[in-house]
């Protein structure tokens, strides 16, 4: 089962999944927080060994239903974004945490092997040395740092006290095709298609490893595939950081726009923080994982998607 699984890494993971020969349960409730969701999944639900169960992971009921017989899940289900949590710490909360302990309550009862939480670079908040292993102290700057931070914490808690295996990976700024619109390359996207320049919050210099769906969905099937880890965070990022202002500017270079636009700036996100970089030695060690796709070619890679595809430009 993959809960999340129209969402952007989710929907990803279900089509990986699926050409793996596995039977994948996605559970997602399409909700309304971006539209083509649907569209994520067109290429999946051709499969047999498909199934789509709609509903709400704060619905315990039907999580309880829908993993009769699921050896493994993966919850990529969640609120995502800063920007949301900061207007709407209730509803964070209420997705990310409860969520979470109901899709852990739920995996327990159906005798579920494994589970794979999908947590964030975002616990960690302010770094205090680069890059951050999985030992960094968390402070979250956020009220969604926080919510993952509980998330993880029942994660741990699930494995120590009940002796399930449940592992929790800790994305860095994932990014790539389907990417929500709220995220910062969807966005300087937008405003490039409509000729228009990329709008920084701040003024650039804040640093993120971005790491792209693909190297994300790999680390993430490894964790599912790999025994002994029960109660274990992973870091699962590039490597590297890159400045928000680059970023922007790789981006005009790559529609080719120079000259024509330059980045423009407004006030720094509440919740934000200054740099991220991970120290991913711990999952290439334990996972056997490698990434793979550095942010030129997936800017690229990504550009292409985005030129070519019906539903970004219509967003744009």
């Amino acid at each position: 089962m993959v809960t999340g699984g129209a969402g952007f890494i989710g929907s990803h993971l279900t089509e990986r999944l699926l050409e793996m020969g596995a039977n994948v349960t996605v559970y997602d409730d399409f909700d309304r927080y971006y539209k083509g969701k649907e569209a994520n999944l067109a290429e999946a639900s051709n499969s047999p060994n498909f199934r789509l169960v709609e509903a709400d992971i704060r619905n315990p009921g039907s999580l309880g239903s829908a993993m009769k017989n699921i050896d493994v899940v993966i919850h990529e289900a969640g609120q995502a974004g800063v920007g949301i949590s900061v207007d709407d710490p209730k509803t964070t909360n209420e997705i990310n945490v409860t969520g979470t302990l109901n899709v852990l309550w739920a995996a327990r009862a159906n005798g579920v092997k494994r589970v794979v939480n999908a947590s964030s670079s975002s616990i960690f908040g302010q770094p205090k040395y680069l890059p951050i292993d999985e030992g960094h102290p968390t402070n979250p700057a956020s009220p969604y740092g926080v919510s993952k931070l509980a998330a993880e914490q029942y994660c741990r808690v699930f494995s120590r006290v009940y002796g399930m295996e449940v592992v929790s990976l800790r994305y860095f700024s994932v990014y790539g095709p389907r990417g929500r619109p709220d995220q910062v390359i969807r966005k300087f996207m937008q405003n490039l298609a409509n000729q228009k320049p990329p709008l920084i919050n701040g003024d650039g210099s804040h640093t993120r490893d971005f790491t792209h769906v693909s190297d994300v969905v790999s680390a993430t099937v490894r964790a599912a595939e790999t025994d002994g880890i029960g109660g274990e965070p992973f870091n699962i990022g590039f490597g590297a950081r890159t400045s928000i202002l680059t970023v922007a500017e790789k981006l005009i270079s790559l529609m080719g726009m120079e000259g024509r636009v330059k980045p423009e700036h407004t006030a720094e996100s509440k919740g934000d923080f200054p740099d991220t970089q991970a120290n991913n030695s711990k999952a290439q060690k334990v996972l056997g994982w490698r990434p793979n796709v550095d942010l030129d070619r997936g800017l690229k890679e990504y550009v292409e998607w985005f030129q070519t595809n019906a539903i970004a430009r219509g967003s744009a």
